[in-house]
């Protein structure tokens, strides 16, 4: 069995766990304190401020995937390429991003994506 406290296997099971639309599990990842940043806009800090940003990217989607196509760690640190994937009713949004964490005692305590925001903003439909 994968020790629940492995960086890797924390940020894997997260990742996988996005498919589920479990707002509850999906928060428990995060340490009480933790950060998200999605580089191209302000960071949220605690798991307030990041549950509502969950809940804004998961409230018109309909299907989420967040599909790992390389991970490594080292120590506490995990990269992450990713094709994050969210079907809305009328459309898909299909964005490459690489992801850094930080995982602390089995919780993610920092996580920073970098993504292209134009590519974003250009795959959401307008109205």
């Amino acid at each position: 069995m994968a020790d629940p406290t492995d960086p890797l296997a924390v940020v894997r099971s997260f990742c996988a766990s996005w498919s589920s639309f479990d707002l509850e599990h999906l928060m428990g990842f995060f340490a009480k304190g933790a950060v998200y940043h999605n580089i191209p806009v302000e960071p949220v800090v605690g798991t307030d401020s990041i549950r509502a940003t969950i809940e804004m990217f998961t409230a018109a989607a309909t299907r989420i995937e967040f599909r790992v196509l390389h991970a490594v760690a080292e120590g506490p640190i995990v990269l992450t390429e990713r094709l994050d994937v969210f079907e809305l009713p009328d459309a898909t949004i299909e964005l490459p991003v690489m992801g850094t964490f930080e995982v602390r005692d089995g919780r993610i305590t920092v996580w920073r994506d970098y993504f292209d925001l134009q590519q974003y903003l250009s795959q959401v439909p307008s109205g």
